[in-house]
């Protein structure tokens, strides 16, 4: 990952996106070449000379003072969180990439995860790796998955790669786009913060191998925190509900946040997270616990 490369490539996606009157400028009328501004009315709009921007987009200049990049962001219309990820990119210098360590769960966090066990939670690392769960939060997101796969750096489950990849996961979410969208929005940001990071860049090439669909949402260059979000879910024993996710970053780990998923108290939602709770309260084992869970749930709901 090029921290310059992807300075140009962020430029020019924040550019194509916006059109000549969005920002006031009046154009003789014919065939525009370009979809959105070029880049001789970009730095018209930002007050630099056209070489010089040129220059930044192909990644030839580094360096760009702090009032240079806030009459891009400005002429952009680009909101906080894109100003920020632009002067990361900008501050970027190529660097090799190394392999960091697995992540850990600090027992601090562990506990906070625990007192939550009466909920739907899951603690996620950087590059989104489930790094552990309550038993409710692997019960409505990840049923299929082996509950102990997150103890076991290996086998994490990585929410990205179970959205974009797994069929079970992009059937769980009605508004599957909508998920995907502002998931990979955040990957963008942490790919911002930590261009070094080898297995972020080999998920995010494995994604653009194996789904067009990430390759145009990864190459739309939008940044986004995903802090909280309203989603519905198509959940496979309990049926359709609405909940909301949000995520709690942990102090001690920057790069953890702990993912908390309610619904509306007293709402027909709510009631089927309790049934989901109640299912899972005492879980069956052996080969047929799949079938005991669906008998348990056709009893509750009949």
């Amino acid at each position: 990952m090029s921290g310059s490369g992807h300075l140009g490539e962020f430029l020019r996606a924040r550019r194509a996106r916006l059109r000549p009157e969005d920002v006031g400028l009046i154009t003789p009328p014919g065939h525009r070449r370009v979809a959105g501004l070029r880049r001789e009315e970009l730095a018209q709009l930002a007050g630099v000379s056209v070489s010089y921007y040129t220059r930044l987009e192909q990644h030839q200049s580094v360096n760009a003072s702090d009032g240079v990049l806030d009459a891009l962001a400005t002429a952009l219309r680009l909101d906080d969180h894109e100003r920020a990820h632009l002067r990361e990119l900008a501050a970027q210098r190529p660097r090799r990439q190394k392999r960091p360590p697995a992540e850990r769960v600090d027992g601090f966090t562990r506990e906070l995860l625990q007192s939550l066990k009466d909920m739907p939670a899951l603690l996620v690392g950087r590059r989104t790796d489930v790094l552990a769960w309550t038993p409710q939060g692997h019960a409505l997101l990840a049923g299929h998955i082996d509950p102990a796969a997150p103890e076991r750096p290996a086998e994490r489950p990585n929410l990205v790669r179970m959205l974009f990849l797994d069929p079970h996961t992009r059937e769980l979410y009605v508004d599957w786009e909508h998920k995907a969208r502002g998931l990979v929005a955040s990957l963008r940001l942490t790919a911002g913060r930590h261009p070094d990071d080898a297995l972020l860049a080999s998920l995010v090439g494995e994604l653009s191998v194996k789904c067009p669909e990430f390759v145009a949402m990864w190459g739309d260059h939008r940044v986004k925190p995903c802090q909280g979000d309203a989603f519905r879910l198509r959940h496979p024993l309990v049926g359709e509900l609405t909940i909301t996710q949000q995520s709690l970053q942990i102090p001690r780990a920057p790069d953890q946040s702990i993912v908390v998923v309610t619904a509306e108290q007293g709402s027909s939602s709510a009631d089927t997270l309790e049934l989901l709770a109640q299912l899972t309260a005492k879980k069956p084992t052996g080969a047929d616990a799949a079938q005991q869970t669906r008998d348990r749930a056709r009893n509750l709901t009949s």
